[in-house]
């Protein structure tokens, strides 16, 4: 039981009893004992809880703790709205009650933590998010498809989890109920998802409306039985799930894709930008504030974009040059997607398995910057087959007990087009030594909770980009076309601080930034038209990986300077992962004082 829930009881128990001196004295004392640091303590569990319980599904991802297994919110209803708030500003009175100035180091970082999500949390729900419920890039149906497919966060290896999932999904068709009505709320106030969008959440969809059951994602699991279970079991459990799937889970399905496709696309927008709608620069200036942890403004960013995107032109030069290309640099670019030589795959398989051979080089040179390495396990695996056509490479981070691995998901759409300079890049930003890293020492760590299980977008996609920086350093760029690789990817990133902010600022149209980005980074033009469109889905969040990059490479470039021959990479990196997730501010600040303090 948390500290103030013990006092909480101590105290009723007194009160209940009666005017008793001994007993108000001890109340008394108790409440004394109370110290700022404790005070904080209870707070931020209280927070992190509270935080799961309106969000089960994100607990599950992030924990793997089976309380939260069987739990649906319907995270769209006012009433939802009105409790979260309440909570918000609940925690918002509590914190400024603590005494910062009387903290210790450690505490002052949960503090402003703490103070740093409440006040972004609490801006965020000014806005009407709520009424464009989904995408074809965050989307809560696909979310549980792929808890389904056993291969994700909701955990499938005893009778009674297997029981929790049926539990879960019955909020589904309350959750899609709900969001048609946001949807046709949103569609009366002119504010809906961009038209091509809602096109490929056709497809999607699609997938999951079967006339035999047994096709469907849903009964995935009942096709992977644990060999432990009894045979009464797997029949009631493979009755319950076709039951379930049959009469709720394709008929949510099919009803939600019938409103997409009759209701809603003929009055979704033609506009690729959320600048085109109601409220929508607030938005939009609301979201670059909440992904890159800072007060930068969209034309600050659109202008450092178009800066590095010159940079990284000049650096990609030198490489032309190296190798001996004669052609001018666009001629260059445009080669990589169109050598026989960087293009050697034929199925799926092979790309994972060359995907393997560069986890075997890279884990022998960690030890060389990092004095920390997670004891979490690393898995590669391809990206299912209902996500494939619009997922990018992504990380998924494993259970805090070792019961899950973190899982590197790449997505292969045709391997004969992919291309070998960009893979060991990939590998050091979302496996080893960058997202596996950067959650897997978090949750191996004696954080709070609340440290532990955060995540700030600028953080922890500043720390993937930079790790592909580091290539040269752990000596796994071994030919120019890897380091190559390296640059393309910056640049991808680089031409994301122009096309985000140009689409939903600037009035950029979707065809302007697809060209933009085949103009300055090659490539196949399906690739570029679909990371455009995720930038359309999730406005903001693109910017995160840049500027992220860029402050712990400036903190980096301060240290090296001040600290001169005393400068410690391994203690360096430690500084930026020990901690947990910050913001970017928060992260300055903490790496100042180490600095100071060498």
């Amino acid at each position: 039981m948390p500290a103030v829930n013990r006092f909480a009881a101590i105290l009723t128990c007194a009160l209940l009893a009666g005017p008793a001196p001994q007993l108000a004295a001890a109340a008394e004392g108790v409440a004394k004992a109370v110290s700022p640091s404790q005070e904080l303590a209870a707070l931020a569990d209280r927070f992190i809880d509270t935080s799961f319980d309106l969000n089960p599904m994100q607990a599950t991802s992030v924990t793997g703790d089976d309380r939260y297994a069987d739990k649906f919110v319907v995270n769209l209803t006012p009433a939802f709205r009105q409790r979260e708030l309440a909570f918000l500003k609940d925690m918002s009175h509590a914190l400024k009650k603590i005494p910062s100035a009387q903290l210790g180091t450690n505490d002052r970082l949960t503090y402003d933590v703490l103070d740093y999500q409440i006040r972004q949390r609490l801006d965020g729900t000014k806005f009407d998010f709520y009424r464009t419920p989904f995408n074809q890039f965050y989307s809560l149906p696909l979310t549980l498809v792929q808890f389904s497919s056993t291969q994700g966060a909701q955990p499938f290896r005893t009778v009674k989890q297997y029981e929790q999932f049926l539990q879960r999904l019955e909020g589904f068709a309350e959750w899609v109920d709900v969001a048609i009505a946001n949807m046709r709320d949103g569609m009366q106030h002119k504010v809906t998802q961009p038209k091509i969008l809602m096109t490929r959440v056709l497809t999607q969809l699609k997938t999951q409306i079967v006339a035999d059951p047994d096709r469907s994602g849903f009964m995935t699991p009942v096709r992977k039985f644990p060999t432990t279970f009894e045979e009464a079991d797997r029949t009631r459990l493979t009755a319950a799930y076709r039951q379930l799937t049959v009469e709720k889970i394709i008929p949510a399905f099919q009803k939600l894709h019938d409103f997409v496709e009759k209701e809603y696309l003929p009055n979704c927008r033609d506009s690729a930008g959320l600048g085109a709608t109601p409220n929508g620069a607030a938005k939009y200036a609301f979201l670059v504030r909440q992904t890159t942890t800072t007060d930068m403004k969209p034309e600050q960013i659109h202008q450092l974009g178009l800066r590095e995107v010159a940079r990284i032109r000049q650096e990609m030069e030198k490489v032309r040059r190296q190798v001996g290309f004669s052609g001018d640099l666009q001629a260059f670019i445009d080669s990589i997607a169109t050598d026989p030589k960087l293009r050697p795959f034929k199925s799926e398989e092979e790309v994972i398995e060359a995907y393997r051979v560069i986890q075997h080089k890279v884990e022998p040179t960690l030890e060389k910057l990092f004095a920390r390495i997670p004891r979490s396990k690393l898995e590669i695996r391809p990206e299912p087959e209902i996500t494939r056509a619009t997922a990018a490479a992504h990380y998924a981070i494993g259970a805090p007990d070792g019961s899950r691995p973190g899982v590197f998901y790449a997505p292969v759409r045709d391997a004969t087009l992919y291309t070998t300079p960009k893979m060991t890049s990939l590998f050091l930003h979302e496996a080893l030594p960058g997202h596996h890293f950067q959650g897997s020492l978090a949750q191996e760590s004696n954080l709070p909770r609340a440290r532990r299980f955060t995540w700030f977008t600028a953080y922890g996609e500043g720390w993937g980009l930079y790790a592909e920086s580091l290539g040269n350093e752990l000596g796994v760029y071994d030919d120019p076309y890897q380091y190559l690789g390296m640059l393309l990817a910056e640049m991808h990133r680089a031409i994301r601080l122009v096309v985000d902010t140009g689409m939903h600022a600037k009035g950029w149209s979707r065809e302007k930034a697809v060209a933009y980005s085949l103009q300055n980074e090659g490539g196949q033009e399906a690739d570029a038209i679909q990371e455009v469109e995720r930038y359309m889905a999730i406005p903001g969040q693109a910017l995160a990986y840049k500027i992220g990059q860029l402050k712990i490479r400036e903190l980096r470039t301060r240290a090296e300077k001040k600290l001169g021959a005393k400068f410690d990479l391994k203690a360096f990196h430690g500084q930026i992962l020990n901690d947990g997730s910050l913001p970017l501010a928060v992260l300055e600040k903490k790496v100042s004082r180490w600095m100071s303090q060498q």
